[in-house]
């Protein structure tokens, strides 16, 4: 098929404004049509490139329209840009103008990550016509779980930083273009784009120079640590009851989305608003994180050649999830497993029918010692077997010397910091529990969802509580999989908050998100806990008090305990597939 190529389409959307839109259409006849909507800049994007995206070319060979579209306030589109907020009015209108074009057969397709996934979900939970699939990768239907803030409370710090840089910069140069005196804002804002990490540093962290001084969503975002009714406004779980399309969902072990895009793909089985949206959904996790690589290689660990999202094929599987639900092609996903994951370790592919698998078995892993846990090579173990003795480990947490953040679900801003990294120097430190296993005389595989049981006392009022499920290797390597935090003050959920009685006891769950992973022979399974993962999520002062306002002087050390024995079960709690057949 033929396309001509149509620059800068003036796309009009309900109250006036209009959003420029680069256009990919058929020479003669109609074709089904993809969408892509970006606050990037739809210009560049194809020369940058993303792995998780189908290839441009492929699509056009295949027969499709394509649509990229700036959205509202970016790049070449009128309006003013504020995340989240515009979304969903204007993907609902592009996706009418488009059915309602002479080369358009009416239906409709949406692809992208991150960013380009959230749009996709806000523009299927209008149920507008036209529209009958989606493809997000490495996305979030709860802007406050992921990105901006943590499943367990704590703000996302290194991402918040960085990704408000790049977006006021990209603001500040439009309307330097526009004629507005924002020379200086805008040399301050490149800098910290190009240097972001001296930005998580500054306190107290809500007047960061130059993103406070720039305003906007940042001050929102600072003045809604809780999950409270600012977030619930744009979070889309209970609306998924409207969406009638399927989903091709991507992630990546390793993404800093991976537990929403998990949540995403399950509570959308159960609640999306009709069966064929319900049956349509599919999975796809490969060994990757949130940068535009996604091949699997890392510094301290390779997957292997098939681990790279381009050769086990992402941009065919698009094609044919495109074909069967824009195309009505029935054919299009014969063989193609609904769910999709690479099981590190072994690295391999498996294809799966469910998720979570179906013959999960919950083991718990209880944490003991001596006393003396602290860093890797204390006395903590994890075993299988209930503690008959009583005990407790003890460190001191100062927000004035956090833990630094040693890879993980982090975006890929420097070397070491995202990814599977070698845990041994931060396992180094005292104020680092470590409990692990008995080196392994048979492979034991880990897929699903990980949590940590944890009976914990505090000195102080608030603190948090860190967990990360390591690998570990013969050599002495040890390999982050999965980890979590919780910030005590959201025990009893996100919404509202708790403080803690000093020296009481309490117990609390820290989601890990999940993995999947095979613990080969020779290896360890082994749990690190603490307090602090600095830069990704802020520093708990320990105060109580609101932390994005507080700064050192208001920072006090925390004395934390972890308890454990037969009143306080304190536990790993991993899902064991037995399958006998893996290496």
């Amino acid at each position: 098929m033929q396309h001509l190529y149509d620059i800068d389409v003036r796309v009009p959307m309900r109250d006036g404004v209009a959003l420029a839109a680069n256009v990919w259409r058929p020479v003669e006849g109609k074709a089904p049509a993809l969408l892509v909507r970006l606050p990037y800049g739809k210009d560049v994007i194809w020369g940058v490139g993303h792995a998780l995206m189908p290839d441009l070319q492929a699509l056009l060979e295949a027969g499709y329209a394509l649509v990229v579209q700036d959205c509202r306030g970016t790049h070449r589109s009128e309006g003013e840009f504020v995340p989240h907020m515009a979304d969903r009015n204007d993907g609902e209108d592009t996706v009418a103008w488009i059915t309602d074009q002479p080369w358009s057969d009416g239906t409709v397709g949406m692809y992208g990550g991150s960013y380009l996934g959230m749009v996709q979900w806000e523009t299927a939970v209008t149920g507008v016509p036209g529209l009958k699939a989606i493809a997000p990768a490495v996305t979030s239907i709860d802007n406050y779980e992921a990105p901006w803030y943590s499943a367990g409370g704590a703000l996302s710090l290194s991402l918040v930083t960085m990704w408000n840089a790049i977006m006021y910069a990209a603001d500040a140069q439009r309307s330097l273009a526009a004629g507005e005196d924002t020379a200086s804002q805008l040399q301050q804002l490149g800098q910290a784009v190009l240097s972001p990490e001296v930005l998580n540093d500054v306190l107290p962290t809500a007047e960061v120079p130059v993103l406070a001084a720039y305003g906007k969503w940042w001050d929102d975002w600072m003045a809604h640590p809780s999950h409270d009714g600012y977030w619930d406004a744009m979070e889309l779980t209970p609306e998924l009851k409207n969406v009638t399309v399927p989903a091709l969902n991507i992630g990546g072990w390793y993404d800093l989305y991976i537990g929403q895009t998990l949540r995403t793909y399950t509570a959308a089985r159960r609640q999306a608003g009709t069966a064929q949206a319900r049956e349509g959904q599919r999975l796809i996790i490969g060994p990757w994180d949130h940068g535009p690589a996604a091949d699997g290689v890392y510094r301290d660990r390779s997957f292997g050649p098939l681990a790279g999202a381009r050769l086990m094929g992402l941009s065919g599987l698009h094609v044919k999830f495109f074909d069967r639900w824009l195309r009505g092609d029935t054919t299009a996903l014969d063989g193609v497993a609904p769910v999709k994951i690479f099981v590190m370790g072994i690295d391999q592919w498996r294809d799966e029918q469910e998720w979570p698998l179906p013959d999960t078995r919950w083991t718990d892993f209880h944490l003991t010692s001596t006393g003396r846990a602290n860093t890797a090579d204390g006395d903590g173990v994890l075993t299988t077997e209930a503690p008959t003795g009583a005990g407790h480990e003890t460190y001191l947490y100062d927000p004035r010397r956090p833990v630094p953040s040693a890879g993980g679900a982090s975006m890929p801003t420097t070397p070491g910091f995202c990814g599977p990294v070698d845990q041994r120097t931060v396992a180094g430190r005292d104020d680092v529990l470590c409990f692990a296993t008995p080196v392994l005389e048979e492979a034991v595989e880990v897929t699903g969802p990980v949590s940590l049981q944890l009976f914990v006392s505090s000195s102080a009022v608030d603190t948090d509580f860190t967990a990360k499920l390591v690998d570990v290797f013969p050599d002495g390597k040890a390999i982050n999989l999965c980890d979590g935090i919780l910030r005590t003050r959201y025990r009893g959920g996100l919404a509202s908050e708790e403080l803690m009685e000093p020296g009481t006891v309490y117990e609390i769950t820290i989601d890990m998100t999940a993995t999947s992973n095979v613990f080969l022979p020779g290896h360890r399974i082994r749990v690190d806990v603490s307090s602090s993962n600095f830069p990704r999520y802020d520093r708990n002062t320990n105060t109580g008090g609101v932390i994005a306002h507080e700064g050192e002087e208001q920072m006090i050390p925390a004395i934390n305990h972890i308890h454990h024995g037969p009143n306080h079960l304190s536990r790993l709690v991993l899902p064991i597939i037995d399958r006998k057949d893996q290496a």
